[in-house]
């Protein structure tokens, strides 16, 4: 099924982008988990907007922290030593995949960008910040950019971040597989890219997940099964 181009009319006045990204994660994550291993899992992760909040649990105080529990309410912070600027990642629509030999364990993602990802450069800082500390920490990722209606190219901005001297993609949508490798105890990077435009298909990439062994995403077949899913004709 030929890629469309979610972010223009007329599908993009039909449908909502953010709708479709969202389902896309949950197939992706749905088809991974029919092929995991016993021990892995996959979960998609669709956030749109940063919310910050605490979840606080109701539970039984006992009776000799009741004083401790009155000095802490008590208690204030100084003010702080410094206060700075931080841009928040606003949107996320990624595929974690977990190992749960050590408790869950991040071993892979998939990361699906989204507008607002390439909007700014506090934006585009933020994600490749994310996808950067992913990789040094061996995990491995697929980035996957069917964005048309910006430009910024945000697998060559994760490689001048990373300082690595690789010749820039000259693709405005594409997606790339990095794995994290070592040879003599030397780590060094493994990239798959593909790029394609609307109207075409898209690629099988391999997911390597930390700990050695890969899987293949069939991007191609997973943004059908969406569509059909989300009943988008053929012809938009």
């Amino acid at each position: 099924m030929a890629l469309r181009d979610h972010f223009r009319p007329p599908l993009s006045s039909r449908r909502h982008w953010h709708s479709f990204h969202n389902a896309w994660s949950t197939y992706l994550a749905d088809d991974l988990n029919q092929s995991l291993p016993e021990g892995y899992f996959a979960e998609p992760n669709a956030q749109f907007g940063i919310e910050i909040d605490v979840a606080a649990f109701s539970e039984r105080i006992p009776i000799n922290s009741e004083r401790k529990n009155a000095e802490m309410l008590e208690w204030k912070p100084s003010s702080p030593t410094a206060t700075l600027p931080l841009q928040l990642t606003t949107d996320i629509v990624e595929v974690q995949i977990f190992s749960t030999q050590a408790g869950p364990t991040l071993v892979g993602a998939i990361e699906l960008v989204s507008p607002s990802n390439k909007d700014r450069p506090s934006q585009r800082s933020a994600f490749t910040s994310k996808c950067q500390t992913y990789l040094q920490q061996g995990i491995g990722v697929i980035i996957v950019d069917i964005v048309t209606t910006l430009n910024a190219n945000l697998h060559n901005e994760l490689m001048n971040r990373l300082n690595l001297p690789i010749a820039p993609l000259e693709a405005p949508l594409y997606a790339v597989a990095y794995q994290v490798a070592q040879n003599d105890e030397t780590p060094y990077l493994n990239l798959w890219q593909e790029a394609f435009m609307v109207g075409g298909s898209l690629p099988i990439l391999p997911l390597f997940l930390k700990g050695g062994f890969y899987l293949p995403i069939n991007l191609e077949q997973t943004y059908s099964y969406t569509c059909v899913r989300q009943r988008i004709p053929e012809f938009y």
